[in-house]
């Protein structure tokens, strides 16, 4: 009997759907991903289940959606229920391996189904509790904000502390190469999690690699004349804390461009070395490859930053599947999918058992052959006052913000780059309570009351008070300092 294919499973965090090469990004350099599309199907609508990083982490680790999870913000996961990926695989006699940001809280440590983790988190400088603080403390490195410069500096693009070897995805990649090599030779499959924390800000690339792109060459981001009416609340919630919403500097955004493609290009570096290392293992086309992201990043887009919202530069991430066996070489799929297909995406591949789940997601697979024929995927961001919704499909996305009690239908064919919201339209009507249909009854389905009301007509969305955005006459109202506190001044000796 063969041995059962490995999954590597390649993360990165807040990575755009439009920042590889061979999918259309004609300036950004991504030669790995681009023979990862040229060998696999690439997925050119996937989008996040929630576009914020630790509820996005946790429905595709479980394969369900955040109204199963119950967490629809950065907060604490539901305790283990023994239902995750790799605890699924474990079953099945997978080594498996977590290299890199997990996200896992209320504790970073905890395995959540891995045997074995290799933890590096953001916000980090303790070497007692990150073995990749660990690891720049024992070779005499500088393990005090290691990603990067957060606080008020958190979107000012920077060069790292760290050079090429010892910069945090460089690690990454040496430690995913050194477990492919010591499986080299195992008749046990394997489960490979290998989680990059770039192009999250601080977008801090090591030398050489800021200087790959340069900024006056850089394209100015997607601002539509009308771009304050496609904003939502939590849009200006993030501005403001992110300490970007006191004007606008074209040089410092192209800046930004350049450093954050510096980013992906180092991990898409890295990602060359891990596939040249299986490669050489022998085990390439008996591997499951997949590569994606937990959501996006407005980087300028509508002069908004961060995450949250359901635009395309927040919600949508990029899908790449290579596994010759079931995906085609240079293939493209424009249905709309959603990271909650991970999940059976493996069990399928794998033939795993899967006992006392209940997945939300489909195999990607048949989604690829036309064999699934599902209308839509969601996403949604907070609860109650505060929740955004959305669904989407191949030509429409539908999203509504409690918080502004407002509707948005961006048409995705005619108008990809989400200029003008249709949702006012009278003669799209038809279409736009088609598609709020599917959601309401979504929810519906999944017993969210605190979403939609029924009426005699059908179901509706529930009611809120407006969000209270009147601390935007204050400039200092809600600024935050997201970082943590200096491990370095707890020593002795640092009365300060």
């Amino acid at each position: 009997m063969s041995k059962k294919p490995n999954v590597l499973l390649i993360f990165t965090d807040m990575q755009r759907a439009d920042t590889i090469h061979a999918l259309g990004n004609p300036i950004i350099k991504t030669p790995n991903l681009d023979r990862l599309a040229k060998e696999g199907t690439a997925f050119n609508s996937c989008y996040s289940p929630s576009p914020v990083c630790v509820p996005a982490r946790c429905c595709m680790h479980y394969g369900i959606y955040p109204q199963k999870t119950g967490l629809f913000t950065n907060g604490i996961m539901p305790p283990d229920n023994g239902n995750s990926i790799p605890a699924a695989l474990g079953k099945e006699g997978y080594i498996t391996q977590a290299i890199g940001k997990c996200h896992f809280t209320p504790d970073k440590l905890a395995p959540r189904g891995f045997q074995q983790r290799l933890v590096q988190e953001e916000c980090c400088s303790d070497p007692r509790s990150d073995d990749y603080c660990k690891w720049l403390q024992d070779n005499n490195y500088d393990f005090d904000e290691p990603h990067g410069t957060r606080g008020e500096m958190y979107y000012i693009p920077q060069i790292s502390l760290h050079s090429e070897k010892d910069h945090p995805s460089n690690w990454i990649g040496d430690r995913s190469i050194e477990f492919i090599q010591k499986q080299a030779d195992s008749e046990q499959p394997w489960m490979l999690f290998s989680s990059f924390i770039h192009p999250h800000p601080p977008f801090a690339p090591p030398k050489p690699w800021h200087k790959l792109y340069r900024a006056p060459m850089m394209p100015l981001p997607e601002v539509p004349e009308h771009s304050d009416s496609l904003h939502t609340w939590i849009n200006h919630y993030q501005n403001r804390y992110k300490y970007r919403d006191y004007g606008i500097d074209k040089n410092l955004l192209r800046n930004m461009k350049a450093y954050y493609y510096a980013t992906i290009s180092f991990i898409d570096y890295q990602i060359g070395r891990i596939l040249d290392a299986l490669e050489q293992s022998g085990e390439l086309d008996n591997t499951l490859i997949i590569f994606t992201s937990d959501h996006g990043e407005y980087l300028g887009d509508y002069n908004c930053f961060g995450k949250r919202s359901m635009h395309d530069a927040s919600s949508r991430v990029p899908m790449i599947v290579r596994y010759p066996k079931r995906f085609a070489a240079g293939a493209v799929c424009n249905q709309a999918v959603n990271l909650v297909d991970v999940f059976p995406t493996i069990r399928a591949a794998t033939g795993t058992e899967m006992s006392n789940t209940d997945l939300d997601g489909v195999d990607l697979a048949e989604i690829a052959t036309g064999k699934c024929t599902r209308k839509a995927v969601f996403s949604q961001f907070g609860e109650d006052a505060k929740a955004i919704y959305m669904a989407v499909t191949r030509e429409w996305k539908y999203f509504y913000s409690a918080g502004d009690d407002h509707e948005f239908l961006f048409d995705r064919i005619n108008d990809p780059r989400e200029s003008n919201n249709k949702a006012g339209l009278p003669f799209l009507q038809e279409t736009m309570e088609q598609i709020k249909h599917i959601l309401l009854e979504y929810l519906k389905t999944e017993k969210a009351t605190n979403a939609y009301i029924e009426t005699e007509s059908g179901l509706d969305w529930k009611r809120y008070s407006r969000y209270d955005n009147s601390y935007l006459n204050d400039p200092d109202t809600n600024l935050l300092f997201q970082d943590h506190d200096a491990y370095l001044l707890e020593r002795p000796g640092y009365n300060y």
